[in-house]
């Protein structure tokens, strides 16, 4: 006779590993897309930062070319 409980065992812990497999991989892949959309925040908060420190320095060249010219 063919042992189809070995089939039904091993089905059941096939599909209780599936399921395992794809709560982690869809855990891993949250993860990931917060790290990506934490580095873009980043990404703009320094890009604003670096524009507000292009801006002081052009001041304080326009201001120093001013104490110049009289």
């Amino acid at each position: 006779m063919f042992p189809f409980w070995l089939f039904s065992r091993f089905g059941a812990l096939l599909m209780v590993v599936a399921i395992v497999g794809i709560f982690y991989w869809y855990k891993a892949r949250e993860r990931e897309l917060h790290f990506h959309q934490d580095m873009r925040i980043r990404e703009m908060e320094h890009q604003r930062k670096m524009k507000e420190l292009e801006l002081e320095l052009e001041k304080e060249k326009n201001r120093k070319a001013a104490d110049k010219a009289p």
